[in-house]
């Protein structure tokens, strides 16, 4: 019977301390849990951290090892595809043929350097930009239209040079005839793709292209057409390079040798992607001679991105260690203050309290910290500006001819 009492006492005593253990358990587990959510809600309501002010030195930048480079697929496939003919490619496509003569040629080859030394000679140019548009001159609407009067508004000294085939036309002319009524430098001229790459890595690539050699791949040509002529451009003349889609906020003026990020990492310390964008560089600079060997030695028709933003990005990566390291990274906020993600809410009137508050804050830091405003027109365009929305207050600070009602998906 005792023995039987005390059996009890100690099972009584284990099931107590079996409970006490379960109740701590849950209890601290309940904290932790507790916690975190109150960290979370702290962190997602605090003012997004932004410093375009401050300027990211790429010496002291080290890209984190995430950056998108290339998948390990393309990098399996970067040897043979890249590198050596398609052996599936047996005629060239007529329509590529015709677009790379759209930009070669004696007789185009003289014009086109004659208008590119007086452009880049005019001593009356505050700051050089250039553009370019490879699509139809039909295409080139308000939306583009508004880009050239934010360069303008900032820049009333500027001189502004589109290259384009298209472009170089009597409509493109007429595009550009209230421009030039204002008394605002602006011109279109037909690159000349030869002479621009000629010495450099894209030759040969171009020359592939042209042969049949080298698979253009499934994206546009005349979208990497565009990413590779932008750097042979910049690397011939120097300059500022803009997207048709950058709605300018401020003067570029004393910037030099800058390409900006897109993302930072989650300690706004290391950028984790750049974009092309805007290029300001000097001629000649080492760094553009690299981007135009990778895009050369590493294209990849069939990756959106790949040869434009990825591109220049594992180029950044690499010149941190390297020796053409002597360029400027800008933080996100000085030319993509708003990502793609979020570029919708700046065509449409807020709704709600806190989208009106979020317009805000995010105008003062742009009006603070900005040079240019990118509108992702991949994701934009068919976005209309509502009257009273935050891209109908930019446009009408940052316009010179001001016919903001439809120039949207126009």
């Amino acid at each position: 019977m005792d023995h039987d009492i005390e059996q009890r006492v100690i099972d009584h005593r284990r099931l107590n301390q079996s409970s006490l253990f379960t109740a701590f358990a849950f209890s601290f587990l309940t904290l932790i849990a507790v916690t975190t959510l109150v960290l979370m809600s702290n962190f997602s309501m605090q003012p997004q951290r932004d410093f375009s002010e401050v300027k990211i030195e790429i010496k002291r930048v080290i890209p984190l090892p995430q950056l998108p480079l290339s998948s390990e697929n393309e990098s399996k496939s970067k040897q043979v595809a890249m590198t050596s003919p398609n052996p599936n490619i047996t005629t060239v496509n007529k329509k590529i043929l015709v677009l790379i003569e759209m930009f070669s040629g004696d007789n185009l080859s003289d014009k086109f350097q004659r208008k590119a030394n007086e452009f880049v000679g005019d001593s009356g140019c505050e700051v050089n930009f250039v553009m370019t548009w490879i699509s139809p001159a039909d295409l080139f609407g308000k939306r583009e239209v508004l880009a050239i009067e934010s360069v303008f508004k900032s820049h009333p000294h500027g001189c502004l040079m589109i290259l384009s085939a298209t472009m170089d036309s009597p409509q493109g002319y007429t595009t550009l005839k209230p421009f030039l009524d204002r008394g605002y430098k602006v011109v279109s001229v037909t690159p000349d793709l030869p002479f621009l790459l000629k010495g450099t890595a894209g030759e040969t690539w171009l020359e592939e292209i042209r042969s049949g050699k080298r698979d253009p791949g499934k994206i546009s040509l005349a979208q990497n057409l565009s990413n590779l002529m932008r750097l042979a451009y910049l690397y011939k003349y120097g300059g500022v390079y803009l997207d048709t889609d950058m709605i300018l906020l401020k003067s570029f003026k004393g910037l030099n040798n800058i390409i900006g990020a897109q993302t930072l990492d989650p300690s706004f310390t290391n950028w984790t992607r750049l974009n092309n964008a805007v290029l300001i560089f000097d001629k000649g600079h080492p760094l553009l001679l690299k981007f135009i060997e990778e895009f050369a030695h590493t294209f990849n028709g069939n990756v959106w991105g790949y040869n434009g933003p990825y591109l220049v990005s594992r180029v950044a990566a690499r010149a941190a260690v390297e020796e053409y390291n002597n360029f400027t990274v800008m933080r996100p906020s000085a030319f993509y203050p708003v990502n793609w993600l979020e570029i919708e809410k700046f065509f449409k009137v807020p709704k709600t309290e806190k989208e009106s508050k979020w317009v805000k804050v995010k105008l003062l830091q742009m009006q603070r910290r900005s040079y240019g405003l990118h509108l992702w027109n991949k994701f934009s365009r068919k976005f209309e500006i509502e009257q009273g929305s935050a891209m109908w207050r930019l446009v009408s600070d940052h316009c010179i001819i001001c016919q903001i009602g439809s120039a949207s998906s126009s």
